[in-house]
């Protein structure tokens, strides 16, 4: 007996509108707008470790004890929805209703291992994997891998002394890339280009020095690309955080082919390449819009020193103040939304000109509160940043088709 043709039709949509895995249906996207996200809201055990935030709030107390170095410094800055613990997947439940809403598809996390163990892992481990709508969101890792100070603590008026160190051995590399493969990159939202999980190293002369030298750091590296192979996916895509700590020079390396940071990231593999925060880059101090400008300006200057592709980055702003309650730090003012916006526009301008590359742009930050750059809604701007990216992003996602499905 033939079913009813509305019956037929009915399935037909339901076959097509999931994948084979039966998952939830592919979404499509213009550009890929990734947010950093600082996972230091929450009590974690290993604050306990190097005694800081007694409050147990994690780093919201550096927040909300800020006080004002001079007239007009508007911190603290309130979090519209407060002070709360990032753990909670009901609260990233809304982080990620929010992001999408927005525009922003994918989290970059922080990640961090020191003394082979994680450190604040458990905002992504029991509040956004745990998160009903967490499908709706890609996320991916960036490897924090620099030393752990006193920098964090903003009792600690000397920021020099070190807690953990960012580099690993090679032993403890391999239980880290089989603890990320197997925990992270085949959970089904993990963000892959070409398939290919994408996975970022903020400061890659510290892991070369750490892990002893420039050959074995290749070694690790096509060690990583080898079990991510072996897990069943295409390739490693490593991204590089463009910055001062690679390397334009590997003397440890007979004959020593590098001679630039391209061909650094060549040497090592590296697919692509973006920013963390534009302090990097220019001297945090002074108003936002000449700040970003010279930021911006490296852009030209890396399209032809680099052959490695740059994704383009856009910082909200930066004021570190509240980690140094005794003295006032170089800061930036006048980051308003409206000038975000405008090189938001900039990065995506950039996009357009590079059809050969991945339309990936990153942002800093998704909340770091106590650096001042962060989309979430506050009691100054409201939602204004987040309506930025919408204005930019969200709202031209049907012009052009960059189909993405989180099984890739």
């Amino acid at each position: 007996m033939k079913a009813p043709f509305h019956v037929v039709a009915i399935l037909l949509i339901l076959l097509l509108g999931y994948n084979v895995q039966g998952q939830e249906a592919k979404k499509t996207y213009t550009y890929d707008v990734a947010a950093f996200y600082w996972p230091a809201y929450h009590p974690d055990s290993r604050f306990k470790e190097i005694n800081v935030f007694p409050d147990g709030k994690g780093e919201w107390e550096a927040v909300y004890k800020a006080t004002p170095k001079f007239a007009g410094h508007t911190v603290p800055r309130v979090p519209l929805w407060g002070y709360e613990d990032e753990t909670n997947p009901v609260l990233m439940e809304k982080k990620i209703k929010t992001a999408v809403k927005y525009g922003i598809n994918v989290m970059i996390f922080d990640w961090y291992w020191y003394d082979n163990k994680p450190f604040l892992e458990e905002a992504l481990n029991k509040g956004f994997l745990k998160a009903k709508n967490r499908r709706d969101m890609r996320f991916s890792l960036m490897w924090a891998n620099h030393d752990h100070s006193s920098y964090l603590d903003p009792a600690n008026p000397d920021k020099s002394k070190i807690y953990w160190h960012g580099g690993v051995s090679r032993e403890i590399f391999e239980g880290m890339v089989e603890h990320i493969i197997k925990d992270y990159f085949k959970q089904p939202n993990y963000y892959k280009l070409n398939g290919e999980p994408v996975f970022s190293i903020y400061e890659l002369s510290t892991f070369i020095n750490g892990i002893g030298g420039s050959e074995k750091a290749k070694a690790a590296l096509d060690y990583f690309r080898k079990k991510t192979k072996e897990a069943g996916l295409p390739d490693l895509h490593l991204q590089a955080i463009l910055w001062g700590n690679i390397p334009s020079a590997l003397k440890d390396v007979p004959g020593d082919p590098i001679e630039t940071q391209n061909s650094a990231l060549e040497y090592f593999g590296f697919k692509s390449m973006t920013n963390y925060q534009w302090c990097h880059l220019v001297q945090p101090s002074g108003d936002y819009v000449p700040w970003g400008e010279k930021a911006i300006k490296k852009w030209v200057e890396w399209d032809s020193s680099f052959q490695v592709p740059y994704c383009p980055h856009v910082s909200i702003g930066w004021d570190n103040n509240p980690r140094f309650p005794d003295k006032k730090q170089d800061l930036i003012i006048n980051s308003k939304p409206e000038y975000f916006r405008m090189f938001l526009q900039k990065a995506k301008e950039y996009i357009d000109r590079h059809p050969e590359q991945p339309k990936f742009i990153t942002i800093n930050a998704w909340n770091e509160w106590a650096e001042n750059s962060y989309l979430e809604p506050d009691n100054i701007y409201g939602y204004g940043y987040l309506d930025a990216v919408k204005k930019v992003f969200a709202d031209d996602k049907a012009k052009t088709k960059h189909a993405f499905s989180p099984h890739k």
